[in-house]
Protein backbone atom coordinates (compact mmCIF):
# COMPACT_ATOMS: atom_id res chain seq x y z
CA UNK A 1 0.00 0.00 0.00
CA UNK A 2 1.29 3.21 -0.66
CA UNK A 3 0.36 5.41 2.15
CA UNK A 4 -1.15 9.08 1.81
CA UNK A 5 1.19 11.26 -0.58
CA UNK A 6 1.80 14.82 -1.28
CA UNK A 7 1.40 13.94 -5.41
CA UNK A 8 -2.22 13.82 -4.38
CA UNK A 9 -4.61 16.75 -3.22
CA UNK A 10 -7.80 15.80 -2.60
CA UNK A 11 -9.18 18.95 -0.40
CA UNK A 12 -12.05 19.63 -2.62
CA UNK A 13 -13.14 15.93 -3.20
CA UNK A 14 -15.82 13.50 -1.68
CA UNK A 15 -15.09 9.93 -0.97
CA UNK A 16 -17.71 7.94 -1.29
CA UNK A 17 -17.70 3.96 0.11
CA UNK A 18 -20.29 1.87 -0.86
CA UNK A 19 -21.01 -1.32 0.30
CA UNK A 20 -23.74 -4.25 0.75
CA UNK A 21 -25.18 -3.97 4.16
CA UNK A 22 -28.04 -5.88 5.15
CA UNK A 23 -31.28 -6.06 6.98
CA UNK A 24 -30.87 -8.91 8.91
CA UNK A 25 -27.54 -8.56 10.35
CA UNK A 26 -26.19 -5.25 11.99
CA UNK A 27 -22.16 -6.19 11.40
CA UNK A 28 -22.46 -6.28 7.36
CA UNK A 29 -21.97 -2.45 7.06
CA UNK A 30 -19.69 -2.22 10.19
CA UNK A 31 -16.61 -2.42 8.42
CA UNK A 32 -17.69 -0.19 5.93
CA UNK A 33 -18.93 2.69 8.67
CA UNK A 34 -15.54 2.11 10.50
CA UNK A 35 -12.94 2.64 7.62
CA UNK A 36 -15.34 6.10 6.56
CA UNK A 37 -15.08 6.96 10.21
CA UNK A 38 -11.20 6.47 9.97
CA UNK A 39 -10.40 8.11 6.67
CA UNK A 40 -12.85 11.23 7.66
CA UNK A 41 -10.32 11.35 10.88
CA UNK A 42 -6.94 12.17 8.71
CA UNK A 43 -8.87 14.93 7.19
CA UNK A 44 -7.73 14.53 3.44
CA UNK A 45 -11.28 14.45 1.65
CA UNK A 46 -13.62 17.98 2.39
CA UNK A 47 -16.15 15.21 2.72
CA UNK A 48 -16.60 11.34 3.65
CA UNK A 49 -19.70 9.39 3.02
CA UNK A 50 -21.41 6.10 2.88
CA UNK A 51 -23.85 4.37 1.00
CA UNK A 52 -25.16 0.86 1.13
CA UNK A 53 -27.78 -1.44 -1.37
CA UNK A 54 -29.39 -3.22 2.10
CA UNK A 55 -29.30 -0.26 4.40
CA UNK A 56 -29.71 3.53 4.50
CA UNK A 57 -28.69 5.73 3.29
CA UNK A 58 -29.12 4.07 -0.30
CA UNK A 59 -27.01 4.34 -3.07
CA UNK A 60 -29.16 6.78 -5.06
CA UNK A 61 -29.20 9.12 -2.24
CA UNK A 62 -25.81 9.51 -1.67
CA UNK A 63 -24.76 11.68 -4.54
CA UNK A 64 -27.43 14.82 -3.02
CA UNK A 65 -25.51 14.21 0.46
CA UNK A 66 -21.88 15.78 -0.51
CA UNK A 67 -20.95 19.14 -2.28
CA UNK A 68 -17.38 18.71 -3.31
CA UNK A 69 -17.02 19.34 -7.24
CA UNK A 70 -15.11 16.37 -7.44
CA UNK A 71 -16.29 12.73 -6.11
CA UNK A 72 -15.00 9.55 -5.81
CA UNK A 73 -16.25 6.28 -5.38
CA UNK A 74 -15.30 2.51 -3.80
CA UNK A 75 -16.91 -0.44 -3.93
CA UNK A 76 -15.96 -1.83 -0.94
CA UNK A 77 -16.78 -5.36 -2.06
CA UNK A 78 -14.14 -8.11 -2.37
CA UNK A 79 -14.45 -9.02 -6.17
CA UNK A 80 -15.85 -7.34 -9.29
CA UNK A 81 -19.17 -8.66 -10.04
CA UNK A 82 -23.03 -7.75 -10.45
CA UNK A 83 -22.92 -5.42 -7.61
CA UNK A 84 -19.82 -3.38 -8.86
CA UNK A 85 -20.52 -3.82 -12.70
CA UNK A 86 -24.41 -3.47 -12.49
CA UNK A 87 -26.01 -2.54 -9.38
CA UNK A 88 -23.55 0.81 -8.18
CA UNK A 89 -23.54 1.89 -11.79
CA UNK A 90 -27.33 1.71 -12.55
CA UNK A 91 -28.07 3.05 -9.50
CA UNK A 92 -25.88 6.11 -8.84
CA UNK A 93 -26.28 7.03 -13.09
CA UNK A 94 -22.30 6.36 -13.59
CA UNK A 95 -21.44 6.27 -17.24
CA UNK A 96 -18.05 4.14 -16.86
CA UNK A 97 -14.81 5.34 -14.90
CA UNK A 98 -15.79 9.21 -15.43
CA UNK A 99 -19.04 10.44 -15.24
CA UNK A 100 -19.12 14.59 -15.72
CA UNK A 101 -22.77 15.53 -14.26
CA UNK A 102 -23.78 19.10 -13.12
CA UNK A 103 -21.03 20.51 -13.21
CA UNK A 104 -18.88 17.54 -11.42
CA UNK A 105 -16.55 14.87 -11.98
CA UNK A 106 -17.43 11.68 -10.92
CA UNK A 107 -14.48 8.36 -10.83
CA UNK A 108 -15.76 5.44 -9.99
CA UNK A 109 -12.82 3.52 -8.23
CA UNK A 110 -11.84 -0.20 -8.43
CA UNK A 111 -13.58 -2.89 -5.67
CA UNK A 112 -11.05 -2.61 -2.20
CA UNK A 113 -11.00 -6.44 -3.03
CA UNK A 114 -8.84 -5.77 -6.24
CA UNK A 115 -6.42 -4.33 -3.94
CA UNK A 116 -2.87 -6.83 -4.35
CA UNK A 117 -2.53 -6.49 -0.56
CA UNK A 118 -5.59 -8.21 0.12
CA UNK A 119 -3.13 -11.26 0.38
CA UNK A 120 -1.14 -10.26 2.88
CA UNK A 121 -4.56 -9.38 4.60
CA UNK A 122 -5.54 -12.73 4.58
CA UNK A 123 -1.87 -14.26 5.33
CA UNK A 124 -2.46 -11.56 8.54
CA UNK A 125 -5.60 -13.44 9.64
CA UNK A 126 -4.38 -16.57 9.29
CA UNK A 127 -1.45 -15.70 11.27
CA UNK A 128 -2.93 -13.72 14.16
CA UNK A 129 -5.88 -16.46 14.67
CA UNK A 130 -3.45 -19.22 15.26
CA UNK A 131 -0.30 -17.78 17.09
CA UNK A 132 2.33 -20.02 17.73
CA UNK A 133 1.00 -22.88 15.26
CA UNK A 134 3.61 -23.93 12.33
CA UNK A 135 1.81 -22.85 9.18
CA UNK A 136 4.26 -25.31 7.50
CA UNK A 137 2.06 -28.22 9.81
CA UNK A 138 -1.05 -26.29 8.90
CA UNK A 139 -4.21 -26.78 6.61
CA UNK A 140 -5.41 -23.15 5.49
CA UNK A 141 -8.62 -22.85 3.77
CA UNK A 142 -9.93 -19.50 1.89
CA UNK A 143 -13.97 -19.57 1.77
CA UNK A 144 -16.05 -17.75 -0.49
CA UNK A 145 -19.51 -17.79 -1.26
CA UNK A 146 -19.60 -20.11 -4.78
CA UNK A 147 -22.38 -20.65 -6.82
CA UNK A 148 -23.73 -18.40 -10.36
CA UNK A 149 -24.48 -15.17 -8.38
CA UNK A 150 -20.68 -15.01 -7.08
CA UNK A 151 -18.73 -16.75 -9.91
CA UNK A 152 -16.03 -13.77 -9.87
CA UNK A 153 -16.14 -13.82 -5.67
CA UNK A 154 -15.29 -17.65 -6.35
CA UNK A 155 -12.42 -16.79 -8.60
CA UNK A 156 -10.92 -14.45 -6.59
CA UNK A 157 -10.75 -17.22 -4.27
CA UNK A 158 -8.81 -19.41 -6.45
CA UNK A 159 -6.53 -16.43 -7.45
CA UNK A 160 -5.48 -15.53 -3.96
CA UNK A 161 -4.86 -19.50 -3.03
CA UNK A 162 -2.86 -19.32 -5.94
CA UNK A 163 -0.99 -16.46 -4.74
CA UNK A 164 -0.63 -17.93 -1.00
CA UNK A 165 0.57 -21.33 -2.44
CA UNK A 166 3.34 -19.21 -4.60
CA UNK A 167 4.43 -18.34 -1.03
CA UNK A 168 5.11 -21.92 0.61
CA UNK A 169 4.60 -21.02 4.06
CA UNK A 170 1.51 -23.12 4.25
CA UNK A 171 1.65 -27.33 4.14
CA UNK A 172 -1.28 -26.72 2.41
CA UNK A 173 -3.66 -23.77 0.79
CA UNK A 174 -7.12 -24.23 -0.42
CA UNK A 175 -10.04 -23.16 -1.70
CA UNK A 176 -13.66 -23.63 0.22
CA UNK A 177 -17.26 -22.82 -0.95
CA UNK A 178 -20.33 -22.40 1.17
CA UNK A 179 -22.53 -23.41 -1.90
CA UNK A 180 -20.00 -24.98 -4.27
CA UNK A 181 -17.98 -27.62 -4.71
CA UNK A 182 -15.35 -27.76 -3.20
CA UNK A 183 -17.40 -27.24 -0.24
CA UNK A 184 -16.29 -25.79 3.39
CA UNK A 185 -18.86 -28.46 4.99
CA UNK A 186 -16.84 -31.14 3.58
CA UNK A 187 -13.45 -29.04 5.14
CA UNK A 188 -12.21 -31.92 7.28
CA UNK A 189 -12.22 -34.02 3.64
CA UNK A 190 -10.18 -31.55 2.27
CA UNK A 191 -7.54 -30.73 4.49
CA UNK A 192 -4.84 -33.35 5.46
CA UNK A 193 -3.19 -31.69 8.57
CA UNK A 194 -4.03 -31.65 12.02
CA UNK A 195 -3.87 -27.75 12.03
CA UNK A 196 -6.72 -26.22 9.87
CA UNK A 197 -6.98 -22.66 9.93
CA UNK A 198 -10.28 -21.31 8.50
CA UNK A 199 -10.34 -17.43 6.43
CA UNK A 200 -13.64 -15.77 5.34
CA UNK A 201 -12.42 -13.80 2.17
CA UNK A 202 -15.42 -11.86 2.72
CA UNK A 203 -15.77 -7.99 3.96
CA UNK A 204 -17.73 -8.24 7.23
CA UNK A 205 -18.35 -10.18 10.02
CA UNK A 206 -21.70 -10.51 8.30
CA UNK A 207 -24.43 -13.17 7.88
CA UNK A 208 -21.91 -15.80 5.85
CA UNK A 209 -19.21 -15.38 7.85
CA UNK A 210 -20.59 -15.73 11.35
CA UNK A 211 -24.01 -17.01 10.84
CA UNK A 212 -23.87 -19.03 8.28
CA UNK A 213 -20.41 -20.94 8.14
CA UNK A 214 -19.89 -22.12 11.77
CA UNK A 215 -23.27 -24.18 10.77
CA UNK A 216 -21.58 -25.36 7.65
CA UNK A 217 -17.93 -26.08 9.66
CA UNK A 218 -19.99 -28.17 12.74
CA UNK A 219 -19.24 -25.19 15.21
CA UNK A 220 -22.84 -24.83 16.04
CA UNK A 221 -25.89 -26.86 14.99
CA UNK A 222 -27.77 -24.14 14.20
CA UNK A 223 -27.62 -20.34 12.90
CA UNK A 224 -26.47 -18.07 16.26
CA UNK A 225 -26.40 -13.91 16.48
CA UNK A 226 -24.21 -11.69 14.94
CA UNK A 227 -20.44 -11.47 15.36
CA UNK A 228 -21.05 -8.53 17.69
CA UNK A 229 -23.54 -10.98 20.25
CA UNK A 230 -21.20 -14.09 19.68
CA UNK A 231 -18.64 -15.44 21.34
CA UNK A 232 -17.13 -18.03 18.42
CA UNK A 233 -14.29 -15.85 17.40
CA UNK A 234 -12.75 -15.82 20.83
CA UNK A 235 -13.49 -19.79 21.80
CA UNK A 236 -10.73 -20.35 19.18
CA UNK A 237 -9.23 -23.31 18.91
CA UNK A 238 -12.10 -25.73 18.36
CA UNK A 239 -11.59 -29.47 18.39
CA UNK A 240 -13.46 -30.86 15.81
CA UNK A 241 -13.48 -34.13 14.08
CA UNK A 242 -10.16 -35.45 15.02
CA UNK A 243 -8.79 -31.86 13.90
CA UNK A 244 -7.78 -28.72 15.50
CA UNK A 245 -9.94 -25.90 14.08
CA UNK A 246 -8.76 -21.99 14.35
CA UNK A 247 -11.64 -20.09 12.79
CA UNK A 248 -10.90 -16.44 11.68
CA UNK A 249 -12.74 -12.72 11.20
CA UNK A 250 -13.53 -11.79 7.80
CA UNK A 251 -10.97 -9.72 6.37
CA UNK A 252 -12.23 -6.49 5.44
CA UNK A 253 -12.71 -5.67 9.11
CA UNK A 254 -8.78 -5.11 9.39
CA UNK A 255 -8.12 -1.31 10.25
CA UNK A 256 -5.60 -1.57 7.36
CA UNK A 257 -8.70 -1.59 4.72
CA UNK A 258 -9.05 1.76 5.32
CA UNK A 259 -5.31 2.15 3.44
CA UNK A 260 -6.88 -0.21 0.57
CA UNK A 261 -9.70 2.29 -0.14
CA UNK A 262 -7.53 5.06 -0.23
CA UNK A 263 -5.01 3.12 -2.84
CA UNK A 264 -8.11 2.42 -5.07
CA UNK A 265 -8.99 6.64 -4.84
CA UNK A 266 -4.97 7.12 -5.77
CA UNK A 267 -5.71 4.75 -8.64
CA UNK A 268 -7.89 5.81 -10.13
CA UNK A 269 -6.66 9.67 -10.15
CA UNK A 270 -3.17 8.87 -11.00
CA UNK A 271 -5.24 6.96 -14.28
CA UNK A 272 -7.19 9.35 -15.30
CA UNK A 273 -5.24 12.38 -15.27
CA UNK A 274 -5.63 14.65 -17.65
CA UNK A 275 -8.94 12.52 -18.73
Amino acid sequence: MTGAGSEFDFSRSALVIAGHGSTVNPDSSAPTLAHAESIRRRAIFAEVAVCFWKEEPGFREVLRMVDSPVVYIVPNFISEGYFTQTVIPRELELEGGITRRGGRTIFYCEPAGNHPAMTDLLLRQASAVAPGVSPSETSLLVVGHGTGLNENSAQAVRSQVAKINERGLYAEVLPAYMEEAPLISEWDSLASRSHVVVVPFFISDGLHSYQDIPVLLGLSAETGPAASQSAIFRRNPYRLRGRTLFYSGAIGADPRFAEVILDQVRAASASTTGA
